[in-house]
């Protein structure tokens, strides 16, 4: 049982693309690096979805963008936004999977790996973010970002888990209760009175701070209440982890959303 992540970032790339998503896609991810551009940087993206933040590296001028997918549909969503793109020679996508040591030997090792939202999904977490680390160059550094496993609209993580198992084993019908009672429960809070504000909210979502990356909300909704299968961790189980088990050095971190980001860089010997 897998929810279908591509078939849903598809539908965001054919009906809520535009270039002012992108530029909010790379404002956002050249703050957290800390830096104002990518140039002569190799960009390898784990999980790319959608394609919207490979194309923001393209943007942000990145001498080399590499991405890839488990999911089919996400490869030929990434392929869409690099036509639009006039299909730079310098960005390669391919369909492949962060748990595929056959086609992870394959990859040159990248200035900056990202994954963002992806490593949670892939059935095995911790193999997925282990696999992360040799293909980053030596100086490289890791943006990923992981559910941390906070209440979301005051319900713990257990009860999402069931939420998604029967979001997925249901019909188109019952997919549709389960969005309808979402958007009444936990984002109207079951008062028509607050349908005003979240209009608005959907309007300005795409650049909302931490959270919009230039995304959409109904999108983002049904990647939240499918997405299938998911782990979660505390941001102080990933450091941890990621100190002892994979020598890395935390660099940068922002949480208090449903994703926690980090930024790694290999520890010095």
């Amino acid at each position: 049982m897998r929810f279908r992540f591509g078939k849903n970032w598809k539908k965001y790339v054919q009906k809520r693309f535009s270039e002012e998503r992108v530029e909010i896609a790379k404002n956002h991810m050249l703050n957290f690096l800390n830096v104002q551009d990518l140039r002569g940087k190799y960009f390898l993206d784990i999980g790319c979805g959608s394609g919207l933040h490979s194309l923001a590296a393209v943007r942000a001028g990145a001498s080399r963008i590499v991405s890839f997918d488990f999911d089919q549909d996400s490869v030929d969503a990434t392929s869409i936004l690099k036509g639009l793109a006039d299909d730079p020679e310098h960005w390669t996508i391919m369909r492949g999977s962060i748990l595929d040591d056959d086609f992870l030997s394959k990859l040159e090792r990248a200035d900056v790996v990202y994954s963002w939202g992806v490593l949670h999904h892939t059935g095995s977490m911790w193999q997925a973010f282990s696999n992360t680390v040799p293909l980053m160059n030596d100086d490289g550094i890791l943006y990923i970002a992981l559910y941390e496993g906070l209440p979301v609209s005051g319900r713990p993580m257990s009860f999402w888990m069931e939420v998604k198992h029967n979001y997925n084993r249901t019909g188109w019908l019952g997919k549709k209760k389960i969005e309808v009672w979402f958007f009444w429960d936990c984002l109207l809070q079951k008062r028509w009175s607050n349908l005003p504000d979240i209009l608005r909210q959907t309007r300005e979502y795409k650049n909302v701070r931490g959270i919009g990356r230039g995304m959409d909300m109904y999108r983002d909704v049904v990647d939240w209440v499918g997405g299938w299968p998911m782990e979660y961790a505390s941001a102080q189980e990933v450091q941890s982890f990621a100190r002892e088990k994979l020598s890395l050095t935390l660099v940068n971190l922002k949480t208090g959303e449903a994703n926690a980001e980090y930024l790694f860089q290999r520890s010095s010997s």
